[in-house]
């Protein structure tokens, strides 16, 4: 009989790491209020529960959700009612200290906890490629470890409770601001009169480079498989951007970093998430593109 996992949360990113899982050979409990995401995990072969509190029959349960405030509110309905010693997995990316709060709520009601958060998009969940970034006790970790390979090709225990979400805002932050930054170069080189693919072949193997521009070159051409070629279709969504960058400037005002780019890359992915926030990240480029001709036509 196969081990059995329970997953709530079935969206975009949950969705192929369950199904990843039941391929894995796992029997996967799993939840998700929205119906049509329900019937995307019984195609997938997932055993599909009536609730939350279903997921529970497992000794492990995996959570996916958009926001800390969901987390901790799920993590109170399902403790009460888990076996004792459940491992709950917290893949979602959220505050630091919403996680250590989790943690702390889990271990109270005599369970085990890690955070797990992740890095690599949907087509890194579809191909079972993502990055773990895990907090939590070192025997924790190791419980949850064939889980993650599973659904991850590189697995990282960064710390402590808390820490794997620091290293995802720390990483999302980095690459927010390299994109908005790689984005106005691009928009310069074109008013200078350089093609997107000059300025690839010369950034790309110069000082410049990047993965931003290497694997997901905003621009259409250059790199084939980026959103770009697909008019922004996600990919990562400025929704999501927007909300990483949000994370990593609460933190950093927080703990008294003396930011700059960090907070001004959060204010400009909020911005653009006002009116693009169901188009890939790197469309950043765009909204950069039209406020360049506005105000060069002003």
């Amino acid at each position: 009989m196969s081990e059995k996992i329970g997953f709530l949360g079935l969206g975009h990113m949950g969705a192929p790491m369950a199904a990843n899982l039941v391929r894995a050979g796992y029997e996967v409990l799993a939840f998700d209020p929205v119906p049509a995401a329900r019937e995307q995990a019984e195609r997938d072969g997932a055993t599909v529960v009536e609730t939350a509190a279903g997921t529970t029959e497992a000794n492990t349960v995996i959570t996916m959700l958009p926001n800390g405030k969901l987390v901790l509110e799920v993590y109170r309905e399902l403790l009460a009612a888990a076996k004792p010693n459940t491992l709950f997995i917290d893949c979602s990316t959220i505050d630091v200290a919403d996680a250590k709060a989790a943690a702390e709520l889990a271990t109270a009601a005599g369970h085990r906890a890690i955070d797990a958060p992740v890095s690599g998009g949907v087509g890194g969940a579809q191909a079972g490629t993502l990055t773990f970034m895990a907090g939590g006790e070192a025997a924790d970790f190791g419980a949850a470890l064939p889980l993650l390979e599973v659904m991850g090709g590189k697995v990282v225990h960064c710390g402590a409770s808390g820490v794997g979400q620091a290293a995802k805002i720390c990483n999302n932050m980095l690459l927010g601001a390299s994109m908005v930054a790689l984005s106005e170069s691009l928009v310069l080189g074109e008013k200078l009169g350089l093609s997107h693919q000059s300025f690839f072949d010369v950034v790309s193997t110069a000082s410049g480079q990047s993965w931003a521009l290497t694997t997901y070159c905003p621009v259409p051409g250059p790199v084939p498989t980026s959103p770009a070629n697909n008019d922004y279709q996600p990919g990562f969504a400025t929704a999501l951007m927007a909300k990483d960058l949000g994370l990593a400037a609460n933190a950093l005002r927080a703990n008294g970093v003396a930011s700059e780019i960090g907070l001004l890359a959060a204010q400009i992915y909020e911005r653009f998430n006002q009116t693009d926030g169901g188009r890939d990240f790197s469309a950043i480029v765009t909204d950069i593109r039209n406020r360049s001709d506005q105000e060069g036509g002003q």
